[in-house]
């Protein structure tokens, strides 16, 4: 499964806090006790075979066996406060249902949600206003406090969820001029896509206009199904009736990795337990790119 989300056993090897030898000689031992072939692998990608989609079909289900197992034992003893930040784009996903699914699980956790732009959750962790934060930084950024995506998770206070690059995105018949200023639909700050935008139009030499800005995901949506201009999205993430652009003239915006941070140096408690389990869910949290 790590493998299947991480699209890689170099990804899959570093979120599980293996060498990437390890996670190989792993696959390749399943696929010789089934006796099929799991995965395609060549030097730039790699993807499930028929076989592997089966197999990874089982796989969810063995591993979701486990956590309702883990959860009946230690519902009983996990208990207290736990105050939770999520950027708006993800809980317009997936992460209703896992947050369901952990407050069915833990009765004695008081779940306390803040809903928000990344850069501002993460700003009210470090202040401790926060417990755990699921949200985007950019992909090259060290954790808080530090640390980096190879530490094994049991010992970081952060943890990556998935990686994938942002997307110039915007209603399916947008056709911005490359001869003119590109409109542009923007979060406020502290927006981290915000940044990234405006970082790359000034390393190419591109002219803008800010035509929107907006303090949520859904005014920007709005201004874009309008057809004010265009933004910058998470290409998993994009809100229902916009699309990625593809238009050559518009400079790549860059890489985020979305992660799982816990106000202190380790994950335990009631944050350690729903961090793993939205680790565990990753793919529900995505809507297929394209």
């Amino acid at each position: 499964m790590a493998v299947a989300q991480s699209r890689g056993f170099t990804a899959a090897a570093a979120r599980l806090g293996l060498g990437q030898p390890t996670v190989s000689g792993h696959v390749r031992r399943l696929e010789a006790a089934c006796g099929r072939r799991l995965f395609r692998r060549d030097t730039h990608s790699v993807a499930l075979t028929p076989d592997g989609e089966a197999m990874l079909g089982f796989a969810r289900a063995v591993l979701e066996t486990e956590e309702q197992a883990r959860r009946h034992f230690a519902a009983s003893t996990l208990r207290g406060r736990l105050r939770f930040g999520a950027s708006e784009d993800l809980v317009q996903h997936g992460l209703p249902g896992i947050l369901r699914e952990f407050v069915r699980a833990h009765p004695l956790v008081d779940l306390e949600l803040t809903v928000g732009l990344s850069g501002t959750l993460h700003g009210r962790l470090e202040e401790g206003a926060l417990d755990l934060v699921f949200a985007k930084r950019r992909a090259s950024e060290a954790a808080p406090g530090g640390e980096g995506a190879e530490v094994p998770a049991g010992e970081s206070r952060s943890q990556p969820v998935w990686r994938e690059r942002l997307a110039w995105i915007g209603a399916p018949d947008a056709r911005p001029d490359p001869a003119q200023p590109l409109p542009l639909i923007l979060l406020a700050p502290p927006s981290i896509t915000r940044t990234m935008a405006l970082e790359t139009l000034a390393r190419h030499g591109r002219a803008w206009r800010e035509v929107c800005t907006s303090s949520s995901h859904s005014g920007q949506r709005a201004a874009a199904l309008a057809g004010l201009g265009i933004g910058v999205h998470a290409r998993s993430l994009i809100p229902p009736g916009l699309a990625e652009l593809q238009a050559p003239h518009l400079p790549p915006p860059g890489t985020v990795e979305f992660i799982v941070t816990g106000g202190r140096r380790a994950l335990r408690g009631p944050a350690g337990a729903l961090a793993a389990l939205i680790r565990a869910n990753s793919d529900r949290l995505q809507q297929p790119a394209g």
